[in-house]
């Protein structure tokens, strides 16, 4: 892996047509439908091996409902298509129906493995559209989370991309490691996951007391827990075997495709909204964007092995430089009273039962926020008319556009090789489908 600070250029780059077009005369992507695949083996050479075959959407390897249409001849993939839409639950569109404060419960289900970055990236496009600047306090409590969030989120990926090449042992590491942020986040949150704690002017509650102790404790165990990672798999002849060479990628094939995250920097290109287009206090804290090779599975396996290592660092900081002060902020307009207040004041019960149940209002407009997310860029774009709900909302999911890039990663090789690719792009499904 190398520490870019700088991304990578060329001077043969092709433009995006030209990739695009490229891309599509390679005929990865297998364009054939329902109705064709049934009659697939009408009048072909019996001598012919080529076959389409399902993987999913029950499948334990497609990280979710992800259906894959796979043509095969003999073991090798010739071309694929991507079925979405089994997990479909129109969370844009709910979107419409609920208030701008009730908005965090709804897009924090959509990533349910980072849930905190999609309500990051709803509650900076609303802070936007409102005007309104959150609390120094708050902000370093946002960084914190969602850096935690992204570790739990690759140590996470870890265990299911062991799992799914075999080394089962790496399952049960990944998930007790990752078991230790969560329970920091239940101590903070109240919830394990889908929290609603980043809102719009701020974040839910303060950190509770002692909450540095606990995690400090678990900062520093955790670099023996990834050094044993690298011995159980980066190391290992067999790992490095399945996942070496297996799902290529190029800077401009990334580009042309639309991914981000992981994928695109695997391919040498050092693109990481956290430094090259700052939100929250990311220029005041010191970090490395890991960048690969190669572009292939392991390069993108390490890369999110080493991210663990630089949030670390990040959440040290964030530690360090937390300050003091409230963590949200004080408009009335816009934030409940205290909960103590409403036992003692008819004004404060009022005022907390109308911003509950009606809102508040947003000024007309539109506006799109963008955050780095474990899997690339993950973007929040709302129109609001005036009213205490968006009128339109859409989110930018990177899992959604990241899934373009599993025909090309797939031609060429083996079925089993398949399994390694999509695992090592790590889609959520309940953020493709939304």
């Amino acid at each position: 892996m190398t520490l870019a600070h700088e991304a990578v250029s060329s001077e043969t780059i092709e433009t995006p047509a030209e990739v695009a077009a490229r891309l599509n005369a390679s005929g990865a992507t297998l364009r054939l439908s329902e109705a064709e695949a049934v009659t697939y083996d009408e009048g072909r050479d019996v001598d012919d091996e080529r076959m389409i075959i399902n993987m999913g959407p029950q499948h334990p390897s497609t990280h979710g409902v992800l259906r894959l249409m796979m043509e095969l001849r003999g073991e090798t993939v010739e071309r694929t298509k991507p079925v979405i839409g089994y997990l479909h639950t129109g969370m844009e569109k709910t979107a419409e129906g609920l208030t701008y404060l009730q908005g965090p419960t709804n897009v924090t289900r959509m990533d349910y493995a980072a849930p905190l970055f999609s309500e990051l990236a709803f509650s900076l496009a609303v802070e936007e559209l409102l005007d309104v600047e959150i609390p120094e306090r708050a902000t370093w409590i946002r960084m914190l989370m969602t850096e935690l969030n992204r570790m739990s989120s690759h140590l996470l990926f870890l265990a299911t991309n062991g799992m799914d090449l075999g080394a089962v042992g790496m399952m049960l590491y990944g998930w007790k490691e990752r078991e230790e942020v969560l329970r920091f986040f239940e101590k903070v949150t109240g919830l394990r996951m889908n929290h609603n704690y980043i809102r719009p002017g701020g974040v839910a509650a303060d950190l509770p007391d002692g909450w540095e102790d606990g995690l400090v404790a678990f900062l520093d165990q955790l670099p023996k827990r990834l050094e044993e990672f690298d011995t159980l798999m980066t190391g290992q002849p067999i790992w490095r075997d399945r996942t070496q060479g297996i799902g290529v990628i190029t800077t401009e094939e990334a580009v042309a495709l639309g991914a981000t995250g992981p994928i695109l920097r695997s391919t040498g290109f050092g693109w990481d909204l956290r430094r090259d287009e700052p939100y929250l206090a990311y220029d005041e804290v010191e970090f490395d964007v890991i960048v690969g090779t190669y572009g292939d599975t392991f390069d993108r396996y390490a890369i999110r092995l080493n991210e663990i290592r630089e949030s670390m660092r990040i959440v040290r900081q964030c530690i360090e430089k937390m300050p003091p002060g409230d963590y949200r902020v004080q408009d009335s307009k816009v934030t409940p009273p205290p909960r103590g207040r409403i036992d003692e004041s008819m004004e404060a019960l009022i005022h907390h039962f109308k911003i509950f149940t009606e809102g508040y209002k947003v000024p007309e407009g539109e506006v799109y926020a963008k955050v780095e997310s474990p899997r690339g860029e993950l973007g929040c774009y709302i129109v609001s008319d005036g009213g205490p709900s968006p009128l339109r909302m859409h989110i930018r999911g990177p899992s959604f556009v990241n899934l373009q890039t599993l025909p090309h990663l797939m031609k060429g090789g083996l079925i089993a090789d398949a399994v390694a690719v999509v695992s090592s792009v790590d889609p959520i499904m309940g953020e493709v489908d939304r």
